[in-house]
């Protein structure tokens, strides 16, 4: 069983430039990481001891390589001329959507690429997430899922770039009460592709703990 709920809203772009809110459980605040300062020490003890790692608070942006991130913040002036529906619109989705064609356009590029930081590889990270369900247990709990940084519900707009995206397998199993309830999610970050109908990811992760969003 698989479900969709990538697009309205926002378009990626708009997501990296400005700050959201989770008012009516639409969109999660991205804390500020410290993830990348040092701590790579902290990393390998708490995959070596198999023990519950201390998780670092993450950002999304932390999981975007600078190259990327900074021609996704750096838009063309070519979208500000094209009119939302126009074929040229549709073009330009139909990329975004399929990370099989090839652009030299450097924004293109950015809005599919499944390029990583490897210094989070293995990375024990704590960030929030909205769930994209793939596959359902007999008791209707997800137990493969994608995680997301922003929900919506129109399929015009395309998913997050596979580095802003990542795949969970979690035999657990989570019962999903609502697609618009966001999570903080718990676990230990992997640089490994995985690509299916619904999205491509950038990232897996081995899941330690689920909770409900609340700021902080």
């Amino acid at each position: 069983m698989a479900l969709c709920v990538f697009g309205c809203g926002k378009a990626p772009e708009d997501e990296l430039t400005e700050k959201q809110e989770v008012s009516n459980h639409q969109q999660v605040v991205l804390p500020v990481a410290e993830l990348l300062n040092g701590q790579e020490d902290e990393i390998e003890k708490g995959e070596a001891e198999q023990e519950v790692p201390h998780f670092m608070t993450a950002d999304w942006l932390d999981l975007i390589p600078e190259d990327d991130l900074d021609a996704l913040l750096n838009p063309p002036s070519y979208l500000d001329d094209i009119v939302d529906g126009s074929d040229e619109d549709k073009l330009i989705n139909t990329f975004k959507n399929n990370t099989k064609i090839k652009s030299s356009d450097r924004y293109e590029q950015a809005l599919v690429s499944t390029n990583v930081k490897a210094i989070v590889n293995n990375a024990p990270i704590r960030i929030p997430a909205f769930i994209v369900p793939l596959e359902f247990d007999d008791e209707q709990k997800v137990t493969q899922f994608f995680m997301v940084p922003y929900y919506g519900a129109c399929i015009h707009l395309p998913p997050p770039p596979p580095n802003q995206t990542i795949f969970v397998k979690y035999p657990k199993g989570v019962k999903l009460e609502s697609l618009y309830d966001a999570y903080w999610v718990s676990g230990i970050l992997k640089t490994t592709l995985v690509e299916n109908e619904t999205a491509t990811a950038a990232y897996s992760m081995e899941v330690y703990a689920l909770d409900l969003y609340t700021e902080e």
